[in-house]
């Protein structure tokens, strides 16, 4: 049902994309059959353009960053532009737009066998189900701590207030607010959870022994940060991966959540260069090296970003944002650094 929806909501919407254009990238202008603007999150600028009328080579409401290789529809625009991070926020923001009564709600399947097991996939979809954005939350304040401040496209971390912990079956189970990461695959389908507990201030990882824990089907998968494209980067821990992408916010990022998954991680068709933000270890450069033969074999060129430190995240709390964005400026394919970087700048 929420295809055919997002399906219905984005031809509407292209019937009216120049509306919808002057509406939500108000920082744009058309340039002939084009809506011309900085990027999706409406920033000044002429890279990204929405196609105004129906052609040949696609329907009204698509649209293209040639900085980035980022494509969608009006409703990403909308999601973008807004940061909502719910797709039913998103399309009632499309029906107001639209001058459309709300959705009649969904009837529920009845549920015959509400358990499923532990640690599964399914078992995943419902803890993230149970979950909030994080902005205002516990979360925000952790990852803020930690120096990552750029929190735009990351609609894949969520907040639970009271998600259990429990070391071992013979311990008692506890509660501890955690940071959600949803795992998903290609499609965007959530095969996974990981979770990483954290003090109720938010100041830290919580005072135990095992402070983050994934579940469901990891391999090959991965924490999505940002809109796919031709080029992204991929790396380990949500933390390094979020630290790498305070200096390129631009572009789209993935934490594969260990070394062993990173070197399994797949490939969108469109991916043309690969980043490997590596952690420096051992393990690190197993992943690294994994990586870089299974990409380069199917033609996808490969550079591996190296911390100073042992990771990205501990560059960052060491040396500040300016000397990070150095860093790692001297390490990417110069005609990136005009793409991604001066966004940060």
């Amino acid at each position: 049902m929420a295809r055919r929806d997002a399906s219905d909501l984005a031809s509407r919407l292209g019937r009216q994309a120049e509306a919808v254009c002057r509406h939500y990238l108000g920082a744009g202008r058309r340039q002939g059959n084009y809506w011309q603007v900085g990027d999706v999150r409406n920033t000044p600028g002429r890279s990204m353009f929405v196609r105004l009328k129906d052609t040949v080579k696609g329907p009204a409401g698509k649209w293209t960053d040639a900085a980035t290789g980022e494509h969608g529809d009006l409703l990403d625009v909308i999601r973008e532009s807004l940061g909502l991070v719910d797709f039913p926020d998103v399309a009632e923001e499309a029906r107001q737009f639209l001058s459309l009564p709300p959705a009649d709600p969904e009837p529920q399947p009845k549920q015959h066998d509400r358990t499923c097991p532990s640690g599964s996939a399914e078992a995943a979809r419902r803890l993230v189900a149970m979950c909030r954005p994080i902005g205002g939350t516990l979360v925000e304040a952790y990852l803020r701590g930690r120096g990552i401040t750029a929190l735009q496209g990351t609609g894949n971390l969520r907040f639970h207030a009271r998600c259990y912990y429990r070391p071992d079956e013979h311990s008692p189970t506890e509660t501890w607010p955690a940071m959600i990461g949803i795992v998903t695959d290609l499609s965007d389908r959530i095969t996974g959870a990981h979770r990483t507990w954290l003090t109720p201030d938010g100041s830290g990882k919580a005072p135990i022994d095992i402070q983050r824990k994934a579940m469901g089907d990891l391999l090959g998968h991965a924490v999505r940060f940002g809109l796919s494209g031709e080029v992204m980067a991929a790396g380990e821990g949500i933390e390094s991966v979020l630290s790498a992408r305070q200096v390129m916010p631009g572009m789209s990022a993935a934490a594969a959540l260990s070394a062993a998954h990173l070197a399994a991680f797949q490939f969108h068709d469109t991916l043309r260069r690969l980043y490997v933000v590596r952690d420096n270890d051992h393990a690190g450069d197993g992943a690294r090296n994994t990586l870089i033969e299974r990409a380069k074999a199917v033609g996808i060129d490969t550079i591996a970003l190296s911390p100073m430190l042992e990771d990205f995240n501990e560059d960052l709390r060491a040396f500040g944002r300016g000397a990070l964005m150095a860093h790692i400026r001297a390490q990417l394919a110069p005609q990136d650094v005009g793409r991604f970087m001066l966004l940060a700048a």
